[in-house]
């Protein structure tokens, strides 16, 4: 069964369309990449998937069980949020805020979990730092961090690497491959069509043409997507 299933789907704001009739899903352990030229609508399209913007029209289902406080969600950061003075715990435990309700504090469980996930990202030598001195690939691992405390079932990441150096951008996919790997299903907005055709399973090209399908579908098309290993964005 599918975790998210998107049909008919048309976003924008107001009167202003940008996506008509889209039509894809997410199953368990996919890791689908969205591509697209610049202001095509895929910061939008990941609004509207969290519920953050409606749609103009079209339907977005959960499935298997999934709930709308079980999606994580990494996104682009501003200057003032990478200046937020706090620690890095401080930042990875506010993952759980969505799943407390009214509860006012935090649990063993929850805490053991925090910290299980700064380990995994290889950031637990940092969890008294202040997130606000941390390199931007080190911030980076702990906003992930911070999603996986909210799920361990779907991630979505809008341009996860933007403004990182390459070795850090490399890192940084393999980390976001790991934890596909476990299991969690990853929607990514990426301006790198490299890493889509390197790490994704699934490509959803929005803009004047769209397209969704694996990523050996999308590599194969003749219409204009691909040109010489590279895709307009």
């Amino acid at each position: 069964m599918s975790l998210l299933t998107v049909s008919g789907l048309t976003i924008g704001y107001e009167s202003s369309v940008l996506v008509q009739d889209l039509n894809f899903s997410v199953n368990k352990g996919d890791y689908l990449c969205i591509v697209g030229e610049n202001g095509a609508g895929k910061s939008t399209l990941m609004k509207t998937l969290l519920g953050l913007l409606k749609p103009i029209s079209g339907t977005i289902k959960p499935g298997d069980g999934l709930k709308r406080n079980e999606i994580g969600y990494l996104p682009q950061q501003t200057e003032v949020q990478r200046d937020f003075p706090a620690s890095v715990t401080e930042v990875v435990m506010s993952g759980f805020a969505g799943a407390m309700g009214l509860r006012p504090f935090y649990t063993r469980a929850e805490k053991e979990t925090a910290l299980k996930n700064m380990m995994r990202m290889g950031i637990e030598d940092l969890k008294h730092s202040c997130y606000r001195e941390l390199s931007g690939g080190q911030q980076q691992r702990v906003l992930l961090a911070r999603a996986l405390c909210a799920t361990s079932r779907l991630l979505l990441l809008d341009e996860p690497v933007s403004g990182l150096d390459p070795k850090v951008t490399e890192d940084m996919y393999r980390l976001i491959a790991s934890i596909n790997r476990s299991g969690t299903a990853i929607i990514m907005i990426s301006h790198d069509i490299h890493a889509a055709v390197s790490y994704a399973t699934h490509v959803l090209h929005i803009g004047d043409k769209v397209f969704f399908g694996t990523k050996e579908e999308y590599l194969k098309e003749e219409n204009g997507f691909m040109k010489g290993g590279h895709v307009s964005v």
